[in-house]
């Protein structure tokens, strides 16, 4: 999830929290939500040039990883074999370029990681329903971030499920 920010006066500053993805000046975090939809961790904010892959090694994450857990990410994500030695099991959309077609297999699990992925964005929209989040943040606010997060992420884990009890 990245955060929108004032652009930095430091060139050093706007080069690490620039975002090409965002094409803007970004707090990225990483989010993590349980089967049932409960936010179970979100990483400290990071300057929006650094990989996922990075903030996911350095805030922790893989520490928390125990065995059978399963972690759904982005393409392109490459720390398959880092979960694999946790004993979690990394899940990637499957790519099509280059191949004809998907067996029905792939079919099918591309079907399970869309469903689950649908409760994941719907917890970074309850996030950003903060108004504090649908602004661009002054550069002056941006060292509370961090404990803006740990606010929103409680009490979107307070409100009812974004998963319909029957998922």
């Amino acid at each position: 999830m990245e955060i929108f920010i004032e652009r930095p006066f430091s060139l050093h500053a706007r080069a690490q929290t620039w975002s090409s993805y965002k094409n803007n000046n970004t707090i990225k975090y990483i989010i993590s939500i349980t089967p049932s939809g409960a936010v179970s961790f979100s990483s400290p904010g990071w300057g929006g040039r650094v990989s996922d892959e990075e903030i996911t090694i350095k805030s922790g994450f893989l520490e928390k990883i125990t065995h059978g857990d399963c972690v759904l990410a982005d393409r392109g994500f490459t720390l398959v074999e880092e979960f694999s030695t946790k004993g979690g099991i990394l899940k990637l959309p499957k790519f099509t370029k280059g191949k004809k077609q998907m067996s029905s297999a792939e079919v099918d699990e591309s079907r399970q990681i869309a469903h689950v992925r649908i409760h994941v964005e719907r917890v970074i929209g309850w996030l950003r329903k903060f108004r504090i989040l649908q602004n661009i943040i002054p550069l002056t606010q941006v060292d509370l971030l961090d404990d803006v997060m740990v606010i929103i992420t409680s009490l979107v884990n307070i409100n009812s499920s974004v998963v319909p009890s029957s998922s």
